[in-house]
C-alpha cells in the first residue's frame, strides 16, 4: 500500500499556516483537480479526494493537533479513505460553504439535498437584455425558458405506472461498494445505481425512466431599478426540479443591456454629446438636452471650447445600493457646417480677417513658416 503524503504537503502550505491560509489552499486544490474540469485525467478523483482528506484534517483544531503531534497514525482510520469521505458527493455536501455555497452547484449541476439525501434539482441561468429606460424605473419582465419537471406519469419516480424502484443487487441498496485492501476498506459509489441504492427494472415509458421531461415555463422576473451590465438576479426555486421531494434548482437572471442611440453608461452616471454652432460656444446660449426622462435646459456660457464636458445634477441613474441618482455629463462640440452660401463664406473671412487684426494672431501656416526659417 502507498504511503500517505504528509497533509502540509498535499495542500502545499506551510505547517504554521493559519486558517485562511488552508482554505484558500484547498479552494485552489480542489479546483484544480475537480473531477467533472479533469474528465481525462483518471487520477483527479483522487488527487481531489486526497485534498478534501487533508482539508478536514488540518481545518479541525482538534484533529490537526492530533496529527502534529502523531501523524497520521494518531488519527487512526477516521479520515482515511475514507469513512466519511465514501464518495465525491459527501465532500460536496461538506465542504461547499468554501466556495461561497455556489461552485460545486455550478461546477457538479446543483445538489443541494433533501430529506433522505435526495438529490436538489440544477441551478438555470439565463440572460435577459434590458433598455436603458426599464433600468431606470424597475421593471417586471415576462420570461420563457425550458426546465425539468416531473413526469406527470410515473410522478417522478421513472417506474412504469402499478410499478417500482427495487433495491440494486449489485450494492444491495447502500449505494456503495466495498472492498478491501489491507487492513482497510475502501467503498465507492456503486457503478449500476449510481449511489442511489435503487435500480429501474420496469422504465416509465413516458419519460423512459428519467423520472422528468422538460417543459415551457413562463416566469414574471422583478428587476430593481439601476442594475448594471453583468449583475445577476437570482430567483429561488424556479430551476429544475430534483429527485421527489428535494428541492427545487434556482435561476440565475444575468442581466444585459441594450445599447442606447443617445446614452453611454458609467456606473450610476449616463453620458451624451450635443452638437452646437461655433456662434453658440463663442456667444453663449441656452439649449435643451435630451435626459433619460425628458428635457432638461442646459447653459452654455460665452467662450465654451469644444469638447467641454458639463454636469447636470441627480439626472442619471439610480445608484443600486442607494444614495440617489448619478449625473448626466454632457459634451458639446462644434458642428462644422457644409454647403456655406457666397454670403456665409464672405462673413467667415471677413470674421478670421477682423479676429487677427484685433489678436495680432498669426495664421497656423505663418507659425509653421517662423518655425522653419
Amino acid at each position: 500500500m502507498a504511503e500517505k503524503r504528509d497533509y502540509y504537503e498535499v495542500l502545499g502550505v506551510e505547517r504554521g499556516a493559519n486558517e485562511k491560509e488552508i482554505k484558500a489552499a484547498y479552494r485552489k486544490k480542489a479546483l484544480e483537480f475537480h473531477p467533472d474540469r479533469n474528465k481525462d485525467d483518471p487520477r483527479a478523483e483522487a488527487k481531489f479526494k486526497e485534498a478534501a482528506e487533508a482539508y478536514d484534517v488540518l481545518s479541525t483544531s482538534e484533529k490537526r493537533q492530533r496529527y502534529d503531534q502523531f501523524g497520521h497514525a494518531g488519527l487512526g482510520q477516521e479520515s482515511f479513505g475514507g469513512t466519511r469521505f465514501t464518495n465525491i458527493e459527501d465532500i460536496f455536501e461538506a465542504f461547499g460553504d468554501v466556495f461561497g455555497g455556489g461552485l460545486f452547484g455550478d461546477l457538479f449541476g446543483g445538489g443541494r439535498r433533501g430529506p433522505g439525501g435526495k438529490r436538489g434539482g440544477r441551478d438555470l441561468r439565463i440572460v435577459l437584455e434590458l433598455e436603458l429606460a426599464e433600468i431606470d424605473h424597475g421593471v417586471e419582465k415576462e420570461i420563457s425558458l425550458k426546465r425539468h419537471e416531473h413526469c406527470g406519469t410515473c410522478h417522478g419516480s421513472g417506474a412504469k405506472p402499478g410499478t417500482s424502484p427495487v433495491a440494486c443487487a449489485t450494492c444491495g441498496g447502500r449505494g456503495q461498494v466495498h472492498r478491501s485492501q489491507g487492513f482497510f476498506t475502501m467503498a465507492s459509489t456503486c457503478p449500476r445505481c449510481r449511489g442511489g441504492g435503487r435500480v429501474i427494472e420496469s422504465p416509465c415509458g413516458e419519460c423512459r425512466g428519467a423520472g422528468m421531461l422538460q417543459k415551457k415555463a413562463d416566469l414574471s422576473i422583478q428587476v430593481p431599478a439601476g442594475v448594471e451590465e453583468g449583475m445577476t438576479i437570482r430567483v429561488g426555486g424556479e430551476g429544475d426540479v430534483g429527485e421527489p421531494s428535494a428541492p427545487r434548482g434556482d435561476l440565475h437572471v444575468v442581466i444585459k443591456e441594450k445599447e442606447h442611440k443617445v446614452f453611454q453608461r458609467s456606473g450610476a452616471d449616463v453620458m451624451t454629446e450635443i452638437p452646437c454652432s461655433f456662434g453658440q460656444l463663442a456667444l453663449g446660449d441656452t439649449v435643451e438636452v435630451p435626459t433619460l426622462r425628458g428635457r432638461a435646459e442646459m447653459q452654455i456660457p460665452e467662450g465654451t471650447q469644444s469638447g467641454k464636458v458639463f454636469r447636470l445634477r441627480s439626472q442619471g441613474l439610480p445608484r443600486i445600493e442607494g444614495g440617489g441618482r448619478g449625473d448626466q455629463l454632457v459634451r458639446v462640440f462644434v458642428q462644422t457646417p457644409r454647403n456655406l452660401s457666397e454670403r456665409q463664406k464672405e462673413c467667415l473671412r471677413e470674421f478670421e480677417r477682423l479676429d487677427q487684426e484685433r489678436t495680432g494672431k498669426k495664421t497656423f501656416f505663418e507659425k509653421l513658416a517662423d518655425y522653419f526659417n
